[in-house]
């Protein structure tokens, strides 16, 4: 079981070309107000990096296509996130998928349910937007759609996986139809054994999509307990809150060197694996996400600046 590094040294690591192999194609969220503090994308973030651009509910619209424009001009693929609960309906989803498009040229999407508890519209669930044929109507190359490895209660209230597994498997057959290329992007773990048990097991269901695992990149203990808690993060949680009772603990900062080692292990000594690529949450801020996932990761260039 690969548990969290703090820092202890005497902890066994995996060498570091496996790091270097999960870690190979990483990408990175930010919002619209975390993107406008970094000056030039292209200082911190390789070549090719796809950087998703996370709506929280309120942002204006005009707000997260500025920012995919201005993404998409310093050479970075960019998707957006589509919360479905947050759209009002067909109409909307039209509109906003074509300012995407035509201002910044942009053909990727992560489509989710979004954290509202009651939808804005007609809208309830990321099928709900699929649905529409918009995503192919309009072109969208690629699209991804949320993978939940420890369950997500919000759905599945009496504890089961009931109907996530029901709506994972609504979504393969899309995945088999769309011309668009599909990926699953999970919530993020602590304990990379919670993953990869949910990965053989949707794997054993029938799912062949791939998956980019999401990690919290580098931040401080508190930090991440706060956002674990508030984005219902399951079972791993566990591992934060026997950490927290040691206090000296909560000095030290948290790096995802173990969870990321562990699923490289798994990836290694299952090739077939549908585990693809890291995603990164900068829980700790986009700069030092950047820094340690460029630091342990195969070399990719910085683009240049112009």
């Amino acid at each position: 079981m690969a548990w969290l590094n703090f820092g202890d040294k005497s902890k066994a690591e995996a060498p570091e070309p496996f790091l270097s192999d999960m870690i190979e194609g990483w990408s990175i969220e930010v919002m619209p107000r975390t993107a406008a503090k970094i000056e030039d994308f292209r200082s911190i973030l390789p070549e090719g990096t796809r950087v998703y651009i996370a709506h929280i509910d309120g942002t204006p619209i005009e707000d997260m296509v500025a920012t995919a424009r201005r993404l998409h001009a310093e050479g970075y693929p960019v998707m957006p996130h589509l919360p479905a609960r947050s759209i009002i309906g067909a109409a909307q989803l039209e509109d906003w998928l074509k300012r995407y498009r035509d201002e910044a040229d942009v053909k990727q999407a992560l489509l989710l349910g979004g954290g509202n508890a009651a939808p804005a519209g007609t809208f309830a669930s990321s099928i709900d937007m699929i649905e529409t044929g918009l995503f192919d109507k309009m072109g969208f190359e690629r699209l991804h759609i949320a993978g939940h490895p420890e369950g997500n209660k919000d759905i599945d209230g009496d504890g089961s996986s009931r109907l996530v597994d029901q709506a994972l498997m609504w979504k393969q057959d899309f995945a088999s139809r769309t011309d668009a290329e599909v990926a699953i992007a999970t919530q993020f773990a602590f304990d990379a054994k919670s993953v990869t048990d949910w990965v053989e097991r949707i794997q054993a269901m029938g799912v062949t999509i791939p998956v980019h695992v999401g990690v919290a990149g580098p931040t401080k203990l508190q930090t991440l307990i706060k956002f674990a808690i508030a984005c219902g993060v399951g079972p791993s949680l566990k591992v934060l809150q026997k950490r927290a009772i040691d206090l000296s603990k909560l000095l030290v900062p948290y790096e995802p060197t173990e969870v990321i080692a562990g699923l490289a292990d798994h990836k290694a000594r299952n090739p077939d694996s549908l585990i693809e690529q890291i995603h990164v949450f900068p829980l700790g801020g986009i700069n030092p996400s950047a820094e340690w996932m460029n630091k342990h990761g195969s070399i990719r260039k910085l683009a240049k600046v112009a």
